[in-house]
């Protein structure tokens, strides 16, 4: 299956490039007027060891935004959002933060699947990543719900490389062998189901902050990489020392979300304990995600509001944090765009 992934995606077209789902009426254009776009380069993701690599195993980092809760925030959920995510601010992935409880899928599962939708077509028309949240953290109380939604998607896009799946925001202080493995191992196998090989990555207790706890007792899956969660305002060394942990057990990490302020996604940015933790996920090599692409009256949101949530924002439109954070997913990714021929 990965070797047909490969091959498939080298095939390239001057202007449009065309993926076929199992079902016809499944099909996405992605374009690309260079030829290239980050997915038909780097290709599916899987993990070798503590590290994700593409695939030609070869070690990489993807950056990019979170959207915020899907059922307070649809109005960006939106191709045009994405697109200007992609071409301004050269994300390499979207996170899509679909809500479940709160109003969220619980309550209206079709507006909800549909807004998770629009994201993953834009991002795969624009050749890149997506995160497909389950953004809970009660999801232990919503196994039937969570493995019906994600039968859905893996059969819909299983079959795209640029599908990244995750399966439990952040858990609370639950156990992790008793609640969290349990719980993800029963969605994994609908997943698997339907997309063999695609990254899967699985949250874990204290808002998945527990990465050390999960790696000593790892889920068995050829391609499982575990969700760690930071704020640079709040979370400092000990939290930095739980993820090296994870990772000289051979566990590989993915930051689906980091936030520039404080836990509470307000309070102060703290440049100082933020460019720590650039460095470190610079160090080893870790993808993430900012939190969030939202107008909230908040610190983290990086747009003021009121902004347009068509996208074609200009510096006046940003917060604080959305400066910083367009800035830095600009500059982390460079090196990946120009692999594609896209330099700026």
């Amino acid at each position: 299956m990965i070797f047909e992934k490969m091959k498939y995606f080298m095939l390239v077209f001057s202007f449009v490039f065309v993926v076929s789902c199992k079902a016809s009426n499944n099909q996405v254009s992605q374009d690309s007027t260079s030829g290239k776009t980050i997915v038909t380069q780097f290709g599916l993701l899987h993990v070798d060891g503590n590290k994700i690599v593409d695939k030609n195993n070869d070690p990489i980092a993807l950056h990019g935004m979170s959207m915020f809760w899907s059922q307070w925030s649809g109005s960006f959920y939106n191709k045009k959002c994405i697109d200007w995510l992609y071409s301004d601010w050269k994300c390499t992935v979207v996170r899509a933060a679909m809500g479940v409880e709160g109003g969220g899928y619980l309550t209206n599962p079709e507006a909800e699947l549909a807004n998770v939708m629009t994201v993953v077509d834009a991002c795969i028309k624009n050749g890149i990543y997506v995160v497909v949240d389950w953004h809970d953290h009660n999801a232990q109380n919503h196994l039937e719900q969570a493995k019906r939604f994600f039968e859905n998607i893996s059969e819909k896009y299983g079959e795209y490389p640029n599908v990244i799946y995750e399966l439990f925001n952040e858990p609370t202080q639950v156990s992790w062998k008793d609640v969290v493995k349990p719980y993800s191992e029963e969605v994994i196998k609908v997943i698997r189901a339907n997309d063999p090989d695609n990254l899967i990555i699985v949250g874990n207790p204290t808002w998945s902050q527990d990465v050390d706890v999960a790696a000593k007792d790892p889920i068995i899956d050829t391609n499982i990489a575990y969700t760690l969660h930071f704020y640079t305002s709040t979370h400092k060394q000990s939290l930095r020392d739980k993820a090296v942990t994870a990772m000289n057990n051979n566990a590989a990490l993915f930051v689906s979300e980091f936030g520039t302020s404080e836990a509470s996604g307000n309070g102060i940015i703290d440049y100082n304990e933020t460019q720590i933790w650039i460095n470190f996920v610079k160090q080893y090599n870790l993808s993430t995600c900012n939190w969030s692409a939202f107008d909230k009256n908040e610190t983290s949101a990086a747009l003021k509001p009121g902004t347009n949530p068509l996208g074609n924002w200009t510096e006046s439109d940003l917060s604080e944090s959305g400066k910083f954070n367009r800035n830095l997913i600009r500059e982390l990714n460079k090196d990946l765009f120009k692999a594609i021929g896209v330099e700026y």
